[in-house]
Order: structure tokens, then C-alpha cells, then sequence
């Protein structure tokens, strides 16, 4: 053996052995009766590896996990494993990243959901959210801090103040903005309460984003935006960091587009013609590129617009609150080919040739559910993105790429979270399968890992069966 690669052994096992003695975490009840896996240190064996990276999934291999951290990764039986470590053989089963959720709201049907929704997340092996979008800010930087402290289960999260809107919504819980000075009022107040970032909404003008913008970036804070009277092309020029849903969103494609006015009716048919590699998408692609703006793909979320499209999902009606597991159980008996849902289906498929050009030119797109509505819950969600973008002519591993380590990017903490590698923070999911050969394998979670606790699944969906919708 080469001395360099003994050396890194050595170092591997004594870290490791000096680990083996301590005890495991002590933990709050409200969490212990969660975790399935609580040892100093934890070695997966035999597994399947997809870093996060891009890279090809790497077979049998082992991850040794000590206390947060993954201490090494590597080859089974080239990583020493301390006398004392839990040993889980996971031959026949992938590990992944954590899923990073950039757009994964704490509500669904106007209800928050500070109950159910972190531990739903977390059983679908989504480690961390950005709210992108919140009812209830002080509700969201709350449930950040008690995750944070060990008090309740959850995923980090990553909290987005209230909606950045302009005047003419009707919808209660966000504040119509009338002008900049508004604008810079809001996002001054929240970023000293604690928000991370901020979500841009449909009628909010180029001057009112452009102050909310402004003043965001000198608090350190970041913004992205669900655009419609703001295009694509505007809101970059404003220095905007993140977009939101992709090609359906950029209104710069739509005809008689004014300044400030958000175009009404269904565009699908507009989207759905559109040439990808024309002059005017690409125009918009090669500005967001070059300026560095993020996008986040909602693929799941998207593919709600054609009922016939959407896969039943018994978990989610097990899930949901009797009302709400009738709403949607109507939504999926009543799929139906339209003329209009072949326009969606068509533009569906043109949002994701979007997504493709604008990651081939270089562009940083991570991704998130939006579960907002209907059969749209977390986790589920995110886990239904995966399969999209497969779909979409992703390879498997570019796939978790941008449901991972491109989010973790995005969020700036690639430096703890980005990767499965040695030094970084334990947010693993343990799959059933094999997600990169059978897509839908995303789906079977059997453990899931952050900062080295190993949680059961089945018990979190159990605690929160049929109160989606409620708490």
C-alpha cells in the first residue's frame, strides 16, 4: 500500500477509536422516540454511493459517521472501522444526500404546518428547506431555532420572510407593497428579526424589487422571485440571486407584455411553442448565466396543471386530513384529456428543455416541490422532482446533483452539506434500491441521517398521518 493511502487508514482508524468509547447523544423525548440510529460512532457498509457530486454512483462502499460528522468514505473493507461501531450492512441499498429543498413552503391550503410538515420532510429525506415564501415568519424562525436546539424534529430551515408583493393581490396574508420605500421598510424590518431570504411575488413592480433587492444585500440577505410583472431579464438586471419555476414564469416571452403588469389568462399555449434555442430564450438564459442568478426547478409542482399527468400516490391521501384527502382524491379521479391539458403537457415539456439549455450553459439550478396545494405535500414532492428530472434527460446523478449539493450551493453551506465526503456534516438517506437504474426507488426511504441521527421514517409518517391540512 502506498504510504500516503496508510497513513490516511491509520488516521481514519485511530479518530475512529477514539470516538468508539463515548456515549450515545442524549436527546430531547420529543426527538428520541424518532431516531432508530444513536451510536459515537456508525459505519454503512456495502452500499451504493451517489455523492452528490455528478459523479457516477460508486459501488460497495462504506461511510463511517462519527457523531455529525462522516468521518470517511471509501471503498468496503479499505476504511477502518472501530471496534465498537455500530455496523449497518446496507448491500442492495444507495445512499444520497440529503435533499435540499430550495422552494419547500411550511403551509399547504393556507394552514401552517409546524407539526406535520418537519417531520414529513424528514421522512421523505428532505435534510434541509428554504420557506421561500412564508405565512408566518415568526412561526418559521421559531421552528429553525427549536430544531436547531434539539427540541422537536425537523430539517434545517432555511427561513424566508413575507411575500415581496405588489399592490392589487387579494390574498390575506401578504402585505401589498405601494411603494420602494415600502419595500426597503419590509425587508430592513425582517432582516433584523432573522430571515435569510426573501420571495419576490407576481405584481410586484421593477422599482419596489429593485429597493427589496437593495436593501436586502446590504443586510447580507438574498432574495428570489415568483415573477410575472417583472421579467426574467428585469429582475436579473435588478440583481435578483434566485428564480423561481422556471420557463413558466419568465414573461418576457409573452405577447404585449407591459412594464409592471403582470399578463392575465393561461399562457400555456404560448409556452408550449416556444423554441428553446431561439434567439430570445437563450438571450435570457446567457443573462441569468452571466449574472450568476439561480434557479430553482419546480417540475412537481408544474406537473399539477395536467391532472392526467399526475402519478396517485396513496401516501399523500394517508397523509392529508379527511377533507383534504377528499379534495384531492376528486383531483385524481377527475383527470381528464382537455385541450387545455395538452397545451400544459406541452408546456411542461418546454420547461424542462429550459432547464436542460440553461444548466448546459452553465447556469446553477437546484430544486424544490412547492408544497403548497392539492396532492403537492412534503417531501413527497421533492422525492416526485427526482423522477421529473430524469424525465426532464438529467442523468440519475445529475439529478440528486441539483437536489443536493446544487442547493447547498444556492444556500451558500456547500462547505458543510455540499457532498458525501470525509469532514462533512451526516445529512444521508438510505434508500431501498436503486434510484440511479429504477427512479421511483427514490421513494423507499428506510433511514434517514442528519447530523449523524439516524431517524425512522415509518415513524414519522405514522405521528402525522391525517393531520396534513390541520397542524
Amino acid at each position: 500500500m502506498h504510504a500516503s493511502r496508510r497513513l490516511a487508514v491509520l488516521l481514519v482508524f485511530v479518530l475512529a477509536s477514539s470516538a468508539s468509547g463515548q456515549e450515545p447523544r442524549v436527546l430531547n423525548p420529543q426527538v428520541e422516540r424518532f431516531v432508530a440510529v444513536n451510536a459515537p460512532v456508525v459505519a454503512l457498509t456495502h452500499a451504493r454511493v451517489v455523492d452528490g457530486t455528478g459523479a457516477p454512483a460508486r459501488e460497495d462502499q462504506t461511510i463511517v459517521i462519527r457523531g455529525e460528522t462522516i468521518l470517511a468514505v471509501g471503498k468496503t473493507g479499505q476504511v477502518a472501522i472501530s471496534q465498537g461501531a455500530q455496523v449497518l450492512d446496507h448491500t442492495g441499498h444507495t445512499v444520497i444526500l440529503g435533499i435540499i429543498g430550495l422552494h419547500d413552503h411550511l403551509y399547504w391550503g393556507g394552514t401552517v404546518m409546524m407539526t406535520s410538515y418537519p417531520k414529513l420532510f424528514l421522512a421523505a429525506g428532505v435534510t434541509t428547506i428554504r420557506s421561500t415564501g412564508s405565512l408566518d415568519s415568526y412561526q418559521e424562525l421559531n421552528l429553525r431555532r427549536r430544531v436547531s436546539t434539539g427540541e422537536v424534529v425537523g430539517p434545517e430551515v432555511f427561513v424566508t420572510g413575507p411575500y415581496v408583493q405588489g399592490a392589487g393581490q387579494a390574498v390575506g396574508w401578504m402585505h401589498p407593497l405601494n411603494n420602494a420605500d415600502e419595500a426597503r421598510r419590509l425587508v430592513r424590518y425582517w432582516s433584523e428579526e432573522g430571515v435569510q431570504w426573501f420571495k419576490a411575488y407576481n405584481l410586484v413592480t421593477r422599482d419596489e424589487l429593485g429597493a427589496a433587492i437593495d436593501e436586502a444585500h446590504k443586510r447580507g440577505v438574498k432574495v428570489t422571485g415568483h415573477l410575472c410583472s417583472v421579467t426574467f431579464r428585469e429582475a436579473v438586471s435588478l440583481g435578483i440571486d434566485n428564480l423561481e419555476h422556471g420557463l413558466t414564469t419568465a414573461t418576457e416571452f409573452l405577447p404585449g407584455k407591459q412594464p409592471d403588469v403582470c399578463p392575465p389568462g393561461n399562457a400555456d399555449s404560448v409556452y408550449a411553442a416556444l423554441d428553446i434555442n431561439g434567439a430570445e430564450v437563450q438571450q435570457t438564459i446567457r443573462e441569468m448565466v452571466s449574472h450568476r442568478t439561480a434557479l430553482t426547478s419546480t417540475l412537481a409542482v408544474g406537473e399539477l396543471g395536467s391532472a392526467t399527468r399526475v402519478p396517485r400516490d396513496q401516501r399523500v391521501l394517508d397523509a392529508l386530513y379527511p377533507g383534504g384527502a377528499d379534495q384531492v382524491r376528486k383531483f385524481y379521479d377527475g383527470a381528464t384529456p382537455t385541450r387545455a391539458d395538452s397545451f400544459h403537457r406541452a408546456s411542461l415539456k418546454k420547461a424542462m428543455e429550459f432547464e436542460r439549455a440553461f444548466v448546459k450553459a452553465g447556469g446553477l439550478m437546484g430544486a424544490g416541490s412547492d408544497p403548497c396545494c392539492l396532492s403537492q405535500i412534503a417531501g413527497y414532492g421533492d422525492q416526485r422532482n427526482y423522477e421529473l428530472l430524469v424525465e426532464a434527460g438529467f442523468t440519475p446523478e445529475q439529478a440528486m446533483q441539483i437536489m443536493t449539493s446544487n442547493g447547498a450551493k444556492i444556500l451558500g453551506i456547500a462547505a458543510r452539506v455540499g457532498t458525501i465526503a470525509g469532514g462533512q456534516q451526516a445529512d444521508l438517506v438510505v434508500l431501498d434500491g436503486n434510484p440511479v437504474a429504477s427512479p421511483g426507488d427514490i421513494r423507499k426511504v428506510m433511514l434517514v441521517f442528519r447530523k449523524g441521527l439516524g431517524y425512522d421514517p415509518v415513524k414519522l409518517t405514522d405521528a402525522i398521518k391525517g393531520q396534513v391540512g390541520l397542524r
